[in-house]
């Protein structure tokens, strides 16, 4: 399945905060794609993807927004 974040308008580490809260709740192989505005998510996304295990699957910038796809593996 694929969910939906709309963390635009938050600051870090509210958007690394919400996935965090949602990957617990999703099984694994599903998507999330999140919604932002703080270009802070461009590394910090990543990174929390890379210590929890989990994976960044796209990163897209249009305008203002940000939308990552983030696969939960374990």
């Amino acid at each position: 399945m694929k969910y939906t974040i709309d963390a635009k308008r938050l600051l870090c580490p509210m958007p690394v905060i919400r996935l965090g809260e949602m990957i617990d709740t999703v099984d694994k192989g599903d998507l999330i794609e999140m919604l932002a505005t703080d270009p802070g998510v461009l590394h910090d996304i990543p990174a929390w993807c890379k210590v929890h295990g989990h994976k960044v699957v796209n990163i897209e910038e249009k305008s203002n927004e940000i939308i990552l796809l983030v696969e939960k593996l374990g």
